[in-house]
């Protein structure tokens, strides 16, 4: 029996960890060479790309890194995890208009700089901030700067609301909304968070997790998208058997040797079959990763 290789697009549930998620998927699908890309929170829930066999090597090269979230947000509050699970202070008024709240998200849309929460995974002289956070420990953490290309209000009454967010890897939504409830002056806490969108795939196109557990195997085979599906952004390059075989032995080809290469610096490559990703600098296609 050939070995799997492919991607699985995963709803996660609430409650379940992201490595949660991979054990299940080691499970279905009987292999325990799973990995996933993008970690999701315990309590959120969405779209999350599970990898499979030589799949895995793809996770630390996407081209496509942004992601699309729906978050779920209360005003009045503040807590020490940003959101509505962690030690609450009491609510106040939040007397806010549509308007004024339209105002204030303005200015966190473009390049804007996040300071990362203390319970995140992130670490610090090697240590995760939540594990200092638990011990409470709290440090001093640099502004990162992230992208939020996308903040639409899409609900607001009351104190609560819901936005989208197009962002660039590495946003906390916790944190944004933080941010915005401190800017209106009244705080607020995430509430709810569903991933939307990563590497490129939407939350049409996931599969719950309670599904994925209860078909056969046959059937999850035929589920799982090809590996070069994560790089469908690049262009194809094709290869003759003899550059083939260079090429999978780590030979750097002359580009001027390869008949009809497209434009651009990233490439898909394939020999009929696809092969892997490279790069061209001066002149010659270079391996990045084979898969």
């Amino acid at each position: 029996m050939s070995p799997l290789n492919g991607v699985i697009v995963v709803n996660k549930p609430a409650d379940f960890t992201s490595f949660d998620v991979v054990a299940v998927i080691r499970g279905c699908y009987h292999t325990k060479k799973v990995g996933h890309s993008g970690t999701l929170d315990p309590m959120a829930t969405g779209v999350l790309p599970v990898f499979i066999g030589s799949a895995t090597k793809a996770a630390s090269i996407l081209p496509d890194s942004d992601k699309s979230y729906r978050a779920g947000f209360r005003l009045g509050l503040t807590s020490d995890t940003l959101d509505i699970w962690g030690r609450c202070s009491e609510q106040q008024s939040a007397n806010v208009s549509a308007s004024a709240l339209e105002s204030v998200l303005e200015r966190f849309r473009g390049d804007i700089e996040q300071i990362p929460p203390m319970y995140s995974a992130l670490k610090v002289n090697g240590q995760k901030l939540c594990d200092l956070a638990r011990k409470g420990i709290e440090v001093e953490r640099k502004p990162r700067p992230v992208t939020i290309s996308r903040l639409e209000l899409l609900e607001f009454y009351g104190a609560n609301g819901v936005i989208d967010v197009d962002c660039s890897s590495g946003t906390y939504i916790r944190s944004l909304i933080d941010d915005i409830g401190r800017a209106l002056g009244t705080g607020a806490v995430m509430t709810s968070l569903v991933r939307t969108r990563a590497c490129g795939c939407g939350i049409d196109e996931a599969y719950p997790l309670s599904e994925l557990r209860e078909k056969p195997l046959e059937e999850l085979e035929r589920l799982l998208l090809p590996t070069e599906s994560v790089f469908k952004s690049y262009p194809e390059i094709h290869l003759d058997e003899e550059q083939k075989r260079l090429y999978m032995n780590g030979v750097r080809l002359d580009v001027k040797r390869l008949h009809n290469a497209p434009e651009g610096v990233m490439f898909r490559v394939y020999a009929g079959d696809f092969l892997g990703i490279a790069k061209i600098s001066d002149n010659e296609l270079i391996s990045v990763k084979r898969f």
